[in-house]
């Protein structure tokens, strides 16, 4: 990949890359980390990435950024599972119903969490997502499945109780 070939695929891709980040972190500034360290390993791998694979490779290292990051949090906080409560008082009525959504995306386990964003916020196709997840496109579907149903899940506990 050259100089050129580089910017182009940076300028293309940023903003998507970014809001990936964003929705999974919840954080702009560490979003922007994970973001810009993606860039500069691309930048250090120039060399062996394809300007045509560059998209997909760019996801697949902010994906492995995000959950080392996730991980090496989890270990210093040690604050434990965010889940939604199991009983919801009317304090529901004070969310916006983007919050709730966000919230419900944000307990979902990494890899189902990213493959929620990437396919329902950014709109990429099920062979898109297993090349950047390393997945064959019937294990998205099936890890797709699988959060869709925990988000209904937690989303039909949050409108019973309200």
């Amino acid at each position: 990949m050259k100089r050129h070939e580089y910017n182009q695929a940076v300028e293309s891709h940023s903003d998507k890359l970014f809001g990936f980040a964003l929705r999974f972190l919840r954080s702009k500034a560490d979003a922007s980390d994970i973001v810009q360290d993606v860039f500069e390993k691309l930048w250090m791998n120039r060399k062996k990435v394809e300007p045509e694979k560059a998209k997909s490779w760019m996801f697949t290292c902010a994906h492995n950024a995000m959950i080392n990051f996730i991980n090496k949090k989890q270990r210093i906080s040690l604050t434990g599972f965010n889940a939604l409560p199991e009983k919801v008082s009317t304090q529901v009525h004070a969310f916006e119903t983007r919050d709730i959504v966000d919230r419900a995306v944000s307990i979902l386990p990494p890899v189902q969490k990213s493959i929620v964003l990437l396919r329902d916020m950014e709109g990429y196709s099920y062979d898109e997502i297993g090349s950047i997840l390393s997945l064959s496109p019937s294990q998205v579907k099936v890890y797709l499945f699988r959060a869709r149903n925990k988000m209904k899940k937690q989303l039909k506990n949050l409108v019973e109780y309200a």
